[in-house]
């Protein structure tokens, strides 16, 4: 006499599809997550959300939907804090200053390269 329930798990085996494979990336995107990026900033959650709502920190998502960053940000998120309580500016504006600041860096760069170099310090 067979075992019914033997022989169902050996069909079973039979017809289930393979395992995924696991992929390994050649080289680890590290990536932060919201709380991480928070906890180093010194700001709120909620806040950083917001900055990321007003295009000031690039994020995206994970697969489970959460934000992640580049390991980048906790240093732009002091760079926007000490625009907005050095120059008092809105947050609006701290989007273009951001946007000129990294225009200057990249004229100056060029000039570097061209052995052209600028007598005065960068902005920041």
């Amino acid at each position: 006499m067979s075992d019914p329930r033997a022989e169902a798990r050996q069909a079973s085996r039979l017809t289930a599809p393979a395992p995924a494979r696991v992929r390994y990336a050649i080289v680890p995107v590290t990536r932060l997550s919201l709380q991480t990026v928070a906890r180093r900033s010194g700001l709120h959650p909620d806040l950083i959300r917001r900055f990321v709502a007003l295009g000031l920190v690039d994020a995206e998502r994970d697969a489970a939907g959460h934000l992640v960053f580049d390991p980048t940000a906790p240093a732009l998120l002091a760079r926007i804090q000490r625009l907005r309580t050095g120059l008092c500016l809105n947050y609006a504006s701290i989007g273009l200053v951001l946007d000129l600041l990294d225009r200057i860096s990249l004229l100056e760069a060029a000039l570097r390269d061209r052995g052209t170099r600028s007598e005065t310090p960068p902005w920041t």
